[in-house]
């Protein structure tokens, strides 16, 4: 390393210019005017460029802003064709915006003498000619692939350093010098534009709080994968810091890319651990020019509940167990029942007998539908009520014309009695009423679930006010698929709608009335346009709204923390079983989770996905990955091997207080001190404390009696200089500097736990303990 703080900073151009000008170093005037020269012609470039993107986002901004003047008029068609290019117009000046920050990052030079400029997106001239080449097309994968043993027809790959819109530094990797000096390149210039290179400069580059895209510096491993083909599941396992949430946000964008046409009909979605992780990742995507992919966690995956409770690991573990899928199945079935005697209804002087052996014909038959609950009630009622009917017309002693007797159908389907006796066989459900029923109701729990023993059922029992827990939503979600759409419910909608209908009719006809406009327009069609008025959906927003909604492609990170029953609800999300699950099965730490894939997918999937493996850690120093890994051997975890890219000076460091009270006010002294010396002059530079749940809570304590606030629970602020996070809520993450609160503690949780906590740092992990440190910390293995 240089000494720099904390081994990252990239050399700047002085002082590359001072190297270059060094006696000692071989430099010359004329070197130092040749590397000038060429950051002036790139900085030439970088202009056209961005002078381009102005007038692309000028003239997008135009056409927005004339269509959106046409305002809601003309025929329905039109108003569509409208709104349809208002949506195209937004998306491309969002796309245009977002693309603002290293437009263009690297140059390739070809043997057969021609320069590609590649960059965030694709832009051309007004004549169509090609300026810049967008990362994901075929033409730039040379960039990412390209190396001295196989060039792919590269002789050098220029990497662009920018600030802004300004040129402020080269990067060169030369693969084919015999090619470039016959160009008439001067060996001596290559020399000047080559420093730490630029990858090593973004890992050693401070944290924001916001996770940066790594589209400048995928490696050859990383854009396989990224580049994989759209059919079918792909695993992608990697220890901590091998990219894993990059590559597939940017797999995400490239298949946006490449399958454009049947993605954005479909859709993207993207399932990350907890709401901080996405927080924490929702500015790569825009910044690859793509904005409309859904991201959610599981909690959020069943619309119209909020899944914020809490609950044992035991209890989530049960829940997540595919045993579940048959227990849901079995309480649906058992609320189709037939009666253990007969119903006797008076109606119009005439008695009809709901007996059981009707009830139970008509379920069968409406079971040998193989349809859901809801909608197989339909058949159910319709053939109970034919039944009725025709005791009551063999009462009547007459032939009854068909008109007739569809009249005393409804007079049947309207009497109270029957329909009581009618729900009471085969009840409408939502599923938040069934599964309501089965946790506050033992004797429904313990007959739908005879697998379970009487502890675990105890478990699950709880009060009806309980909120809904993450592990409730894969439930509600296959409550859902057996019950499908309650057909009264639906009905009711179309009668509130009908209802509403009229009301806009009849405010229509007040207006027409008042402006005397009435000639001009029917109270029909003025109100067709008060209901059209509304925003216009974009897919993902309509997907999101939408528990049945069918995607193109899933993205799951951090997939290992996945139960069985969280996958089954995925899995209907995407019939293709196009995903891309990416994870690292020794950082598990939810109950019910993955710790072997095949064990996990193979039932799922019947062995029908494919497994890629990343192998270097681009984020954790080398003497803190190898410390991780020793803890995490001596634990059983089924570690992955990795090579760290890098190590920093001093990035290992272990402290002993004297006793347990000292641990929380002396992490918040060190983690205040570590904050000032990484915060740089851009305010970048992140420090975490990671400890244990209780721990956590004194830690922010301490900081606060120190004067730093620091926000409790999921009200994580990842801009802070320091924030105080469990195990759990780091997932995902990374930051300059970690200080870990007793270890020990971290690992009586879950062994994945203190692994995760160990891996977030990237310069320097600060250990703060009282108990003796877990195996592995100081052994070799």
């Amino acid at each position: 390393m240089d000494g720099r703080p904390w081994g990252g900073a990239p050399a700047s151009r002085a002082e590359r210019r001072d190297r270059a000008c060094d006696p000692g170093a071989g430099g010359v005037d004329g070197r130092v005017a040749a590397i000038d020269s060429e950051l002036v012609g790139e900085q030439h470039v970088v202009d056209v460029l961005y002078q381009r993107l102005d007038e692309l986002r000028a003239q997008s901004r135009r056409r927005l802003a004339a269509v959106r003047r046409a305002g809601p008029s003309g025929s329905p068609q039109n108003r569509s064709e409208r709104d349809a290019f208002a949506t195209l117009y937004e998306d491309r000046v969002a796309q245009l915006e977002s693309v603002e920050d290293r437009l263009a990052f690297g140059r390739l030079d070809l043997r057969d003498g021609e320069r590609r400029y590649i960059g965030r997106i694709g832009l051309t001239d007004e004549d169509q000619t090609p300026l810049l080449t967008d990362w994901r097309a075929p033409a730039a994968q040379a960039f990412y692939r390209a190396t001295a043993a196989q060039p792919d027809g590269v002789v050098r790959r220029r990497h662009l350093v920018t600030a802004g819109r300004r040129v402020t530094g080269l990067e060169d990797d030369v693969l084919d010098l015999e090619a470039l000096v016959a160009a008439g390149v001067d060996p001596a210039t290559l020399a000047g534009v080559s420093g730490e290179g630029a990858l090593l400069a973004a890992l050693g580059a401070a944290r924001t709080g916001r996770m940066g895209d790594i589209v400048a510096t995928i490696q050859a491993e990383q854009d396989a994968v990224i580049r994989s083909p759209l059919n079918g599941t792909l695993v992608v396992q990697g220890g901590p810091g091998t990219g894993k949430t990059a590559v597939a946000l940017h797999r995400a964008a490239y298949l946006l890319y490449a399958h454009r046409r049947l993605l954005e009909r479909s859709g993207v979605l993207l399932v990350g651990p907890s709401r901080t992780f996405l927080r924490y990742i929702d500015q790569v995507l825009p910044s690859l020019g793509e904005t409309g992919v859904v991201t959610a966690t599981l909690a959020d995956l069943y619309p119209g509940v909020e899944a914020r409770g809490t609950e044992s690991d035991d209890v989530a573990r049960l829940k997540g167990d595919a045993v579940m899928a048959r227990v849901v199945r079995r309480a649906v079935r058992q609320r189709q029942r037939v009666p253990q005697q007969a119903t006797r209804v008076r109606v119009d002087g005439r008695t009809v007998v709901v007996r059981p052996q009707d009830v139970a014909a008509a379920i069968g038959r409406a079971r040998r539908q193989n349809r859901p609950h809801n909608q197989a009630r339909v058949t159910f009622v319709r053939d109970m009520l034919a039944r009725l009917a025709e005791q009551y017309v063999q009462q009547l002693g007459w032939d009854v014309p068909p008109e007739d007797r569809a009249e005393i159908v409804e007079d049947l389907r309207t009497t109270r009695e029957i329909r009581i006796a009618l729900n009471l066989a085969w009840m409408p459900l939502t599923p938040q009423g069934l599964l309501t029923d089965l946790w506050t109701k033992p004797h429904r729990l313990e007959s739908a679930a005879p697998e379970l023993s009487a502890r675990e059922r105890a478990l699950l029992v709880r009060p009806a006010d309980h909120p809904w827990t993450p592990a409730d939503v894969p439930l509600l979600d296959e409550a859902a698929e057996l019950l499908g759409e309650d057909d009264q419910a639906a009905r009711a909608q179309a009668r509130a709608d009908a209802q509403q209908r009229e009301a806009e009719i009849e405010y229509a006809r007040q207006v027409l009335r008042s402006t005397g406009a009435g000639d001009m327009v029917s109270a029909e069609a003025l109100a067709g346009r008060f209901a059209s008025s509304g925003p216009r959906l974009t897919t993902a927003e309509r997907a999101a709204a939408d528990r049945s909604w069918t995607y193109g492609h899933v993205v799951v990170d951090e997939a290992q923390e996945l139960s069985a029953m969280a996958w089954r609800a995925l899995l209907r999300r995407v019939p293709t079983r196009s995903l891309t699950v990416v994870g690292d099965v020794a950082q598990t730490s939810a109950a019910g989770g993955t710790h072997d894939w095949a064990a996990m997918l193979d039932p799922l999937l019947r062995g029908s996905w494919r497994l890629a493996e990343l192998t270097v850690n681009y984020r954790t120093p080398a003497t803190v990955a190898q410390a991780a890994r020793r803890v995490a051997v001596a634990a059983g975890l089924p570690v992955s091997p990795q090579t760290s890219a890098r190590d920093v000076a001093d990035a290992l460091t272990l402290e002993r207080v004297a006793d347990d009270a000292l641990l929380a006010p002396v992490a918040a002294s060190t983690a205040d001190k570590l904050a000032a010396q990484v915060e740089d002059a851009a305010g970048a530079g992140r420090v975490a404390v990671v400890a244990a749940l209780g721990r956590a809570a004194e830690v922010r304590a301490a900081l606060a009696a120190a004067g730093r606030s620091v926000p409790a629970g999921d009200a994580v602020d990842l801009h802070a200089p320091v924030v105080v996070l469990t195990p759990a809520q780091a997932k995902g993450l990374e930051f300059d500097v970690v200080v870990l609160v007793e270890p020990t503690e971290v690992q009586s949780a879950s062994p994945g736990d203190l692994y995760v906590a160990m891996t977030r740092p990237t310069h320097a992990l600060h250990v703060v303990h009282a108990r003796d440190l877990p195996a592995g910390f100081g052994e070799e293995i």
